[in-house]
């Protein structure tokens, strides 16, 4: 007898090749079996809803309270059915121990966490305050980052840094320079966010090694992943071939459909399909992970791979094989979501609409093997 069997849903997950309709049972806080007719002590019907590996949304903001970007970590997994949630540079070492002790520890969404490189993390960025972290030299912190990564392996799983006009001036890709030097030592990958010129995407795409995350992946001109013709530029290629990993990373301002359609069109999917969620951003255009997903959709990515992206893409991103994953006897979280036959209305950053005839809406998701309710706001 499992603990909870999620009954008659349709189970995608891309990382076995599975997709079928079938029950899945939960036992001591881990996927149990997967198969027909399975009982348990909890039961929750699926039929007509899609069950995945627990979803993992790869760049978010969740320092909640402790900076200005921060959203509540439960309240959005509950949002979207996102049982794992990455913060991408909240906290540098010098706040790291806050963000452990009131956010992570008090957490039933899993937070996993790319360290800053900046000594206090992305600490002024709000409607009324907009200092880039990365503006001043003296707050690159190599050798902290190096220290505190190495005391929090559990936590911690990459650097990163944040590199453009609006996020470190005229330093260009000096911030970068120092963030690859402690990744490389702290032996973690990188996450590199570019925005506006100076430096090019090019520039900076070109430094990046494999495994490393290029987030804001297709955002807009000025500095989009594509030239004036649409092309996808040969330094983004030459990135890929070698292993440089391409994350979305929507946000306030990174994801433009003119950029996804002349990406999409040459073939050029994103690795990873993350929201970059915080709080000028969780009321639109980015809104959760799902309505991110629910982009792609409307381009055209196949079910699976927009799955896959939101799975087991980011657990390779994150090195967590563990996770991403309906492994019986792996990690008991899954997310059920429906995707419904509702029309919805999908903005870019530049306030572009794209009107798509279905929609992804959350249902609920297991944690450890416990049943969570979803509270999906209104789309």
């Amino acid at each position: 007898m499992h603990d909870l069997v999620i009954a008659g849903a349709r189970v995608i997950d891309p990382a076995q090749g599975l997709d079928a309709v079938c029950d899945v049972g939960f036992a001591g806080g881990r996927v149990a079996a997967i198969g027909a007719g399975l009982e348990g002590r909890a039961r929750r019907e699926g039929a007509g809803m899609i069950l995945t590996p627990g979803l993992i949304d790869l760049h978010t903001h969740v320092y909640w309270g402790g900076t200005s970007l921060g959203i509540d970590a439960p309240a959005y997994g509950r949002k979207s059915a996102v049982t794992t949630v990455v913060d991408t540079g909240s906290a540098g070492p010098g706040n790291f121990a806050g963000f452990r002790a009131h956010v992570i520890e008090k957490s039933d969404v899993r937070i996993l966490v790319y360290l800053h490189v900046s000594f206090a993390g992305i600490f002024a960025f709000s409607p009324s305050i907009m200092v880039g972290e990365s503006w001043d030299m003296r707050l690159m912190a190599a050798r902290d980052t190096v220290a505190v990564a190495r005391d929090n392996p559990g936590h911690i799983i990459g650097i990163k840094v944040r590199v453009g006009r609006n996020s470190s001036g005229d330093n260009g890709i000096g911030p970068l320079l120092v963030g690859l030097d402690a990744a490389d030592r702290a032996g973690l990958p990188l996450m590199l966010h570019i925005d506006e010129a100076p430096p090019s995407y090019a520039e900076v795409v070109e430094l990046l090694r494999p495994g490393d995350v290029l987030t804001h992946c297709f955002r807009p001109f000025p500095n989009a992943p594509c030239d004036g013709q649409g092309k996808v530029r040969d330094a983004v290629l030459r990135a890929r071939a070698r292993g440089v990993l391409f994350d979305i990373g929507h946000g306030m301002g990174s994801f433009s459909w003119e950029t996804a359609r002349a990406m999409a069109g040459q073939g050029f999917w994103p690795d990873s399909i993350s929201s970059d969620v915080h709080a000028m951003c969780v009321d639109g255009p980015a809104h959760d992970l799902l309505r991110t997903m629910n982009k792609f959709l409307a381009l055209g990515m196949p079910l699976a791979q927009v799955i896959r992206a939101a799975t087991e893409a980011p657990a390779r991103a994150l090195r967590r094989p563990d996770l991403g994953v309906l492994t019986v006897g792996g990690v008991g979280d899954a997310s059920l979501i429906a995707l419904e036959d509702r029309e919805i209305a999908l903005e870019d950053v530049l306030g572009e609409m794209v009107n798509h005839p279905q929609r992804l809406v959350a249902k609920g998701m297991v944690i450890g093997g416990q049943w969570v309710d979803c509270e999906p706001h209104p789309h």
